[in-house]
């Protein structure tokens, strides 16, 4: 029995959230027609919500009522209950009456299809612009990536917090994809994903449906399932954010997307690292990046700067497999200046690339992705055969041909260091040494925490000098 796991009243949670309810006994089915059909014709604005009040395996006695009519140990009792409401014995029985029924359901669709199609034709000849950017939203069809690069201003060499420079973006990407949408779970303050001009979406206060920022409140899960509703809708592209220590509420939902391939969903995870500080260990994740990058079909990046902030924005509304997850920082990065923008964002889009190259013999190769990509470069820096590669998204990367990873990561340099404020077993398919974070954090400030749990160019210089 339900009441035995639930105490809740179910109808009136379902009125608090606004619903038109009713209740039936869902094994009258005169009553439940009767009652679909009823709450199709009430147009009142509101979602409807019908309880049907049913016995779980009703007709077999010998299991009715209870969890047995779930599983297989109801089938013995199968034939039986069939008999006694009158059904032949056979494997799958369809009545007359319901062949009957469905005989008129395609003529009767095709008509509504055919005045649809009228409807729709007469609109698009009025409306020619929208019928446009209906079909392409509809269709999926955004600019090449190529061009939406290009299309973004760079963006300086100020040093800034990879979410300040993902508020610049998103600005472009709302331009550049009409159809793209952002919402946050109650952080647009300190994700900084809102869309200026973008107007509020729902009803009431500042709020009309013509918005673009969403609202979902204090609930990641319902927000990664409401993404995940929208893009299965199949117009828009819609992202969602929160602090990156809290996307385990929304897991379940990222896997869902994930496995369904809905490239038309994106995840703005900020706060990445250590680096969070005065927040203290429940609020600096440590191991949900290598987390994430363990979901089948999930791109994640960790940009180090502005300009690969820009390519995995553009990467995230392009990409035609699956979702992306954006992870970016709450304290400044500096910029790698010494590579013009267009090399950092076209090796971004590869998901690794060589951020600084060798000036003598090729004999170490330092690996880093996000914040710690900057302590690589400057360890790199007196050392004439150090090489550094910026690896912001590894399944991006993995993607590559095998002459661009051979190109970027030479078999042949098996002195390698990685560098990541995380935990570190998955480095070491690409490095023989990690500097990483194999423990929670600690409430400090950001940078007095970083440089206490080694995320230093001194401290990757000290553990360069100890390899062989």
């Amino acid at each position: 029995m339900a009441e035995y796991t639930q105490s809740e009243d179910i109808m009136k949670r379902y009125d608090a959230y606004g619903f038109e309810t009713y209740e039936i006994d869902g094994h009258d089915l005169a009553v439940v027609e009767e009652t679909i059909a009823a709450a199709k014709a009430s147009d009142n604005g509101k979602p409807k919500f019908i309880k049907c009040n049913t016995i779980i395996g009703k007709g077999m006695e010998e299991t009715e009522g209870t969890n047995a009519a779930h599983g297989e140990a109801g089938v013995p009792y199968v034939g039986k209950a069939k008999a006694a409401i009158g059904l032949p014995d056979s494997g799958w029985y369809v009545s007359e009456g319901t062949r009957d029924f469905f005989n008129t359901v395609q003529e009767k669709n095709g008509k509504i299809y055919d005045d649809w199609q009228a409807t729709y034709a007469a609109w698009k000849e009025a409306n020619p612009d929208m019928a446009s950017e209906l079909e392409d939203a509809i269709a999926d069809k955004t600019m090449p990536a190529e061009d939406m690069l290009a299309a973004i201003p760079e963006m300086g060499d100020e040093a800034e917090a990879t979410r300040v420079s993902g508020f610049k973006v998103i600005q472009d990407i709302a331009r550049l994809v009409p159809n793209y949408i952002s919402g946050s779970a109650d952080l647009h303050g300190s994700t900084r994903n809102y869309i200026n001009d973008g107007g509020n979406f729902g009803a009431g206060f500042d709020k009309s449906y013509a918005g673009k920022n969403l609202y979902f409140g204090i609930r990641e899960h319902a927000m990664g399932a409401i993404l995940n509703g929208i893009a299965y809708h199949g117009i828009f592209k819609a992202s969602g954010s929160t602090f990156l220590v809290f996307v385990d509420y929304m897991r379940p939902t990222i896997r869902v997307a994930s496995l369904a391939e809905l490239n038309r969903v994106s995840y703005i995870l900020t706060h990445d690292s250590i680096g969070v500080g005065e927040d203290g260990p429940t609020h600096q994740p440590v191991e949900t990046v290598p987390g994430l990058r363990v979901i089948p079909n999930l791109d994640v990046y960790r940009p180090a700067d502005a300009e690969e902030t820009v390519a995995a924005y553009v990467s995230s509304v392009t990409r035609t497999d699956g979702p992306t997850a954006l992870i970016l920082s709450r304290q400044n990065l500096n910029q790698n200046t010494a590579m013009p923008a267009a090399e950092r964002r076209a090796g971004t889009m590869k998901g690794g690339y060589i951020a600084k190259k060798e000036t003598g013999d090729l004999d170490l190769i330092i690996i880093a992705t996000g914040s710690e990509v900057q302590h690589a470069l400057e360890a790199a820096a007196e050392l004439p055969g150090a090489r550094v590669v910026s690896m912001p998204c590894v399944e991006a990367y993995e993607r590559q041909s095998d002459d661009y990873k051979e190109s970027v990561l030479p078999s042949s340099v098996t002195k390698r260091i990685a560098i990541e404020a995380a935990v570190t077993p998955a480095w070491y398919k690409y490095a023989s040494k990690v500097v990483g974070v194999d423990r929670f954090g600690f409430s400090a400030p950001g940078d007095i925490v970083m440089k206490e749990l080694g995320m230093s160019a001194e401290n990757l210089s000290a553990e360069i000098a100890s390899m062989n």
